[in-house]
């Protein structure tokens, strides 16, 4: 698959060139103004096992074109960030038998670090984003955002995701399943109020929660259908605002997974972190980990489900922008 390579890709008073690769079905699609969903690649090398996290990445493309869009997966190969991946790029970052390399997860401050030594990396939600907005994707499919941690113990002040920064700074619509439930619900939505950030229920008047689809905590405003949330993009970004926005489609209720479950693995999940003297970036995945193995899987089938819902819906979202648009 061939790249373009924007002369400079960051902004007009950049240094920084031939640093994002964009595909060339990207770059079409992009160029004629049809749908594109952006897709980020923790989840293939971080989320999910062998060889289920392959599986599920193609899935999740699958999904988006099955919706009328181009997926455009996102992940830092040889020294670029790449926007648009083929076949052999997602069995790298999934990391089979053939292929041991060390995939880093990329946020945005390891971003250049990743970039200088030619490093292989998953972009994370803050990170997808990021590319997302260099490259004109204004839509973007993923499991669950971060948001502000739970807080084990007493301390000065809550672990922060820098994805909540990023939805402040990027006009990208991000298609999630809420924020994921290992985290302080209640502060994330109030951090993003403060931010400026609109949460749109995809069909749900609470937030879900990863795994669930919510108890009682509201969403600002409800969406019934792919069209309505569309518009709300639209004026929201044409009104001149350069936020992002948070879609929260709620998993579907098939693959709901059971919520005293959930609560009493996360409580678990929490103590042993806090034992083990697990911290920062390390606290979420150990998390995963953790629910996975107590709730003997239950809790990756409901994150394969969500994922690929979300993707069929980003594309959906996406389609309608780009009517919109025309």
């Amino acid at each position: 698959m061939a790249d373009r390579q924007p002369a400079n890709p960051f902004s007009r008073d950049s240094n920084a060139k031939g640093l994002l690769a964009i595909s060339d079905e990207v770059a079409e699609a992009l160029e004629d103004s049809r749908p594109v969903v952006a897709l980020e690649s923790t989840i293939i090398s971080h989320g999910m096992p062998y060889a289920r996290n392959l599986l599920v990445a193609k899935a999740c493309e699958a999904e988006v074109r099955e919706g009328g869009a181009v997926p455009a997966t996102v992940a830092i190969l040889d020294g670029v960030i790449r926007v648009g991946l083929d076949a052999r790029d997602l069995e790298r970052l999934a990391g089979g038998p053939k292929n041991k390399e060390l995939v880093t997860k990329t946020s945005l401050r390891d971003l250049g670090a990743v970039l200088a030594t030619k490093t292989p990396g998953a972009t994370t939600v803050a990170t997808t984003m990021f590319a997302a907005a260099q490259a004109g994707i204004r839509v973007f499919a993923t499991g669950g955002i971060g948001g502000v941690h739970r807080q084990a113990e007493p301390g000065p002040s809550p672990d922060v995701s820098a994805d909540l920064t990023a939805l402040a700074t990027w006009p990208v619509a991000v298609v999630c399943a809420g924020a994921k439930a290992v985290l302080d619900l209640h502060r994330t939505i109030e951090a993003l109020e403060t931010l400026g950030v609109p949460v749109i229920g995809q069909g749900t008047d609470v937030l879900p929660e990863f795994w669930t689809r919510g108890g009682d905590l509201p969403v600002p405003v409800r969406s019934n259908d792919a069209e309505t949330t569309a518009a709300i993009l639209a004026s929201h970004w044409g009104s001149g605002l350069t936020s992002g926005a948070v879609v929260a489609n709620p998993i579907p209720t098939t693959a709901e997974a059971d919520p005293r479950a959930i609560d009493e693995a996360i409580a678990e999940g929490l103590a042993a972190a806090s034992a083990a003297g697990v911290r920062g970036r390390d606290v979420t995945p150990f998390l995963l980990a953790h629910i996975s193995e107590v709730t003997a899987g239950a809790s990756l089938e409901a994150n394969e489900a969500l994922v690929r819902h979300n993707a069929s819906v980003a594309a959906r979202i996406a389609v309608a922008l780009a009517d919109l648009n025309t």
